[in-house]
């Protein structure tokens, strides 16, 4: 083992240990920089170096002696085989990789090295390193830390006691921020329903039973509708799920329906659901009386919800202008076009389609424009600044009060509140955007010098620059909505929004200038090098998957932080298709102007979710693409998830360590979609893996002894080899399946590669159950030599208590000698005894990895005696 910290086959050095490497790093590490200098020059401390040296990484760790665990900042990776260099930034994350076990990668005698020591004992005596998967990133460290009842404080780990409120503070701060607090409008268990399900129709045959909120509601509490300050009204409720649902959670809402509401009253509200009405009418004249009663009832919103066409679903037989379904219920079936433009023609407005068959027709054009700009914004940018005031040095003893200081204690509420809204806008704030107005005057005198105090209070040059970020945010953003507006009805400047008048003056000046930068932008998602370009800045941000020169694949949750061009691009596709959120994952094309969408069956809860439906936008056609899998087309695997989220995700450090296992298999292919799911499945067992629990673990079965084991050999001839079994024809089949998945690994990691190399072999002596050992001649010895493999005795326990499995072999007309020592330096085997060179070798794979080597040599009496031999001295070949 050479210097440095090993983990998972890679090996990390901090730059001063560099130099006492041993040369065959070095020099690796040397060509790997010199590649990466051809188009940068890194800014790293830590290299990190794959076992076989093909990948070279190199890490910039800013604070690597100042902090106990400290966060990557960014990374630089080479692959030297290929040539391919790839770049990764971490400085924007909420949640960045972190290093442990610092001390390794620092030479021995290095200064202050021993505090590091002790840190690690001490995270090593709580058990804090006992599951792998949760450490390897700040938030899911800092909980698991806290769950132990600890905190850190500087290079050491302090017991919480029980009047410290950190983790009580940290709790109401992420229930404040996820908003599932006693505040919240809907409940935790019901925000997180689904299931979008049709209306009825011959016709209330077609009202079904849902067992969530229907995918019309569901946006309505994304966008922020279900807050508690809108009526709604669901005209065609049919058995009123939605409307109990919304008043369990406490809103206000009714419903009316034909069938199973009549006698309930039909009144106007804020907001009015039309869902899955229209499309279950089959009556030209009555589908017209219901879109217009329903938009007569609407004060500033009406949801329209409808059946889309779907290239693979049986339609029934023709009736006018739908189907007739074998219940005898009529469908009328629509593209996003089609009912985009029927409501426009019947309406005169212009529909703004949220969803797949969900579209919303503002009366309220305040709300709309509020909605719009919403909608584009890139939501993230605030959360990623700083928003509580920074503690101060640590002073001695003040020598006088700090007024400032009480100041802002007492109104801190206030102001950090302030500050939020100043980040939020990117401007000054008007007085009408302030809740807090009067506080703050009561405090300061006026808004201005609230403003001025809270600068002051957050460090003029923080200040500065977080406000400046926030404005090129906010900037951003509002260049996103005017482009999006070309596609709309442009408003007159006095009909616009005040806040939005404010935003246009303090930004762009004036309106038509504000209108250009949109159109600017809108016209930009043409260049496909400028797509090219945002698309590997959003990558080496960490959002998505870069397929290099021809796409960019990508939760649709990461969709809002992705940069101002991507955002118009996806914009403008989902002005044909609606909001792409009801996809999982987004794939951008960068060439051909194209959008795809593709959602999985528990995208989040699978680590192989399966495709069931896929969508694409064709922009220049202006035309949508529908395909959904299912009987007809099996629906794949999605392979490798991680590369698609990222470490912000809830559940991305267990995702990464399956895809990584995965990978370690070599099951996939490096690119393309993978294989087949029957294919996949059948490969995994292969070499007895299987999924449970979202892991892969050891396979349970007893496969068929004609089964393949390894490339290139069958269970049978690992079994039926010898010359006592062949004598007496015992079936000597193995019981455990432990057994099976053992000669698995030791035809794959051993006897596979041997036989790659030197040809096929002989076996001479393989698996070794209880009755065969019973039947062979002379001393055999059970217990230790891993023939028996996972095997038990009648008490229940291993026979051998190596585990693993071994076999003895001949290679033809080869020196077992040189073959010997081949499979000593160029396999991961965990014993070898060597006979002689015109003998069989006996080799086990186990999970001891001992890698041992013993020489069987003649005695005094002629018996062979064993003599352990270190790696090294069996490899000289003069030795």
């Amino acid at each position: 083992m050479g210097s440095g910290k090993a983990v998972a086959g890679r090996r990390y050095l901090h730059r001063t240990l560099l130099d006492s490497a041993e040369p065959a790093l070095t020099s690796g590490v040397d060509a790997a920089l010199e590649m990466l200098r051809a188009s940068v020059e890194p800014a790293f401390n830590v290299v990190r170096v794959a076992e076989d040296g093909s990948e070279v990484a190199f890490l910039n760790y800013p604070d690597f002696f100042e902090t106990p665990f400290p966060a990557l900042k960014e990374s630089w990776r080479v692959d030297r085989t290929t040539g391919e260099t790839g770049y990764r930034t971490y400085e924007d994350s909420l949640n960045p990789p972190i290093l442990h076990r610092k001390e390794l990668l620092l030479p021995g005698d290095y200064p202050g090295r021993a505090e590091y020591v002790a840190l690690t004992e001490q995270a090593e005596s709580i058990g804090l390193f006992d599951d792998p998967k949760r450490i390897g990133y700040r938030r899911q460290w800092e909980a698991l830390v806290a769950d132990a009842g600890y905190r850190i404080e500087g290079h050491a780990l302090v017991p919480i006691g029980n009047l410290d409120g950190v983790a009580g503070e940290a709790a109401d701060a992420d229930q404040a921020a996820t908003g599932t607090g006693e505040g919240s409008v809907l409940s935790r268990d019901v925000a997180g329903l689904g299931g979008a399900l049709d209306w009825g129709a011959a016709r209330h045959r077609t009202a079904m039973v849902r067992y969530g909120f229907s995918a019309p509601v569901q946006t309505l509490a994304r966008h922020g509708f279900l807050d508690g300050r809108y009526r709604l009204f669901d005209y065609g409720c049919g058995r009123g799920d939605d409307v109990r649902g919304l008043r369990e959670n406490g809103l206000t809402a009714s419903g009316w329906d034909p069938y199973f509401a009549p006698d309930e009253p039909i009144a106007a509200a804020d907001i009015v659901n039309l869902g899955f009405v229209i499309n279950v009418i089959e009556d030209f004249d009555e589908r017209l009386v219901a879109l217009t009663r329903a938009w007569s009832l609407a004060e500033r919103l009406l949801v329209v919800s409808v059946m889309l066409t779907n290239q693979n679903d049986p339609r029934g037989e023709r009736f006018r202008d739908g189907v007739m379904t074998q219940r005898g219920t009529f469908q009328r079936y629509y593209t996003q076009s089609e009912i985009k433009t029927y409501l426009e023609q019947v309406l005169d407005e212009e529909p703004i389609p949220v969803a797949p068959g969900v579209l919303y027709v503002f009366r309220d054009k305040d709300a709309e424009q509020r909605f719009l700009v919403e909608r584009y914004s890139r939501r993230s940018n605030r959360l990623r600044m700083p928003s509580t005031r920074p503690a101060p040095p640590p002073r001695e003893r003040p020598a006088r009060r700090d007024r400032a200081a009480e100041r802002y204690a007492a109104y801190r509420e206030p102001l950090e509140r302030l500050w939020e809204i100043w980040l939020r806008l990117g401007r000054t704030p008007d007085k009408s955007e302030v809740d807090d107005l009067l506080p703050l005057i009561e405090g300061f005198g006026s808004l201005g010098k609230a403003l001025r105090f809270l600068a002051m209070q957050k460090g003029p040059d923080g200040a500065e620059a977080a406000l400046a970020e926030a404005e090129q945010a906010r900037i951003s953003d509002l260049e996103v909505y005017f482009a999006l507006q070309q596609f709309s009805r442009r408003r007159a400047y006095k009909h616009l929004d005040a806040g939005l008048q404010r935003d246009i003056k303090a930004f762009f000046g004036d309106y038509p200038a504000a209108l250009e930068a949109g159109r600017t932008q809108l016209f930009r998602i043409a260049d496909t090098e400028a797509i090219a370009d945002a698309c590997r800045s959003a990558a080496e941000h960490g959002l998505g998957w870069l397929d290099s020169g021809a796409s960019l694949q990508l939760h649709s949750r990461l969709v809002e932080q992705l940069p101002a061009l991507l955002r118009v691009y996806v914009g403008a596709a989902s002005m044909l298709y609606g909001d792409i959120r009801e996809a999982d994952l987004v794939k951008i094309h960068i060439g051909s102007g194209k959008l795809s969408l593709m959602r999985y069956d528990d995208f989040d809860g699978r680590v192989l979710p399966r495709m069931v439906e896929r969508v694409k936008i064709k922009l220049r056609e202006q035309d949508i693409d529908y395909f959904a899998y299912g009987d007809d087309f099996e629906p794949p695997y999605l392979y490798r998830k991680s590369r698609y989220i990222n470490e912000e995700c809830d559940g991305y450090p267990e995702q990464l360590a399956f895809d990584e296992a995965l990978d370690a298999l070599g099951l996939l292919p490096a690119s393309g979609y993978g294989p087949a799911p029957g294919a996949f499945d059948a490969l995994l067992e292969r070499q007895r893996w299987t999924i449970a629990d979202n892991a892969l673990v050891r396979s349970r079965t007893i496969p068929e002894a004609d089964a393949p084991c390894g490339r290139a050999l069958t269970y049978r001839q690992l079994i039926e080899c010898g010359e006592t079994q062949a004598a007496t024809g015992l079936a000597n089949r193995p019981e455990q399946p432990e057994t099976y998945t053992a000669l698995c690994d030791l035809a794959t990691q051993v006897l596979d590669p041997v036989i790659d190399y030197f040809g096929m072999i002989r076996l001479t002596y393989g698996f070794c159950s209880a009755p065969l050992a019973k039947a062979i001649p002379g001393r055999i010895d059970p217990k230790r030599d891993q023939h028996a493999a996972h095997e038990r005795n009648r008490l229940g326990h291993p026979i051998c208590s190596r585990l693993g499995a071994a076999v003895d072999f001949l290679v033809e007309d080869e020196d077992m000698l040189e073959v010997a020592r081949w499979v000593v330096a160029e396999t991961p085997f965990d014993r070898l005894y060597f006979y002689g060179s015109d003998m069989p070798i006996h080799v086990s794979y186990g999970p001891e990895q001992s890698r041992q080597v013993v020489l069987m040599l003649p005695g005094p009496s002629g018996r062979l005696v064993p003599k352990c031999v270190p790696v090294e001295r069996f490899l000289d070949a003069d030795g």
